[in-house]
């Protein structure tokens, strides 16, 4: 490869680098209904760990029935994203977030050992004094729930739309354009 050939393609490479971060910056997502919603969960899965592994179901319960509205509604944006972003296989996809989001989870829970208890069962607290679902919102913007992976949730794609294909004579006149 020669010199110039190295070069151009550093530069090429270079530029996308920037195009790509200059549009990730260019487009903030972190407050849309999907980011939300995937807080909402991934909160409603650590309080779910830390009730079975700390005796603490009551608490739970309790946390649900406060937020049943909210949560369903969340649920809803869920299921809104995956099906927009995964299609027919939405329903998989889904079930595959939310088995990974409890094991990381409960790892994490596994690994703190005897102090999990300890520091988990005060979010019950926390969580118990919110007064509106956008109390839990601000809650779940704010608290590091862990994740299993990095969604883009800033907005599932659109699905394509069909389109027609050109006439025999607009691809004519396209190529000789």
């Amino acid at each position: 490869m020669s010199c110039f050939s190295r070069f151009l393609a550093a530069t090429v490479f270079a530029a996308g680098v920037l195009q790509s971060s200059y549009s990730l910056a260019a487009t903030p997502c972190g407050h849309s209904p999907a980011h939300e919603a995937f807080n909402v969960q991934a909160l409603k899965s650590e309080l779910m760990v830390t009730a079975l592994s700390c005796n603490a179901q009551d608490r739970y319960n309790a946390f649900v029935a406060k937020f049943r509205s909210n949560l369903l509604n969340e649920e809803q944006k869920l299921n809104t994203y995956f099906r927009t972003t995964y299609g027919r296989s939405a329903q998989r996809e889904h079930d595959d977030y939310i088995t990974q989001l409890a094991n990381v989870q409960s790892e994490k829970g596994l690994s703190a050992g005897t102090i999990f208890c300890q520091q988990r069962l005060a979010m019950f607290d926390e969580v118990n004094a919110l007064d509106s679902t956008e109390d839990l919102a601000n809650y779940t913007d704010a608290k590091d729930v862990t994740q299993p992976a990095s969604f883009e949730t800033c907005a599932a794609p659109e699905t394509a739309k069909r389109t027609t294909r050109p006439t025999r004579r607009a691809r004519a006149a396209a190529h000789k354009a």
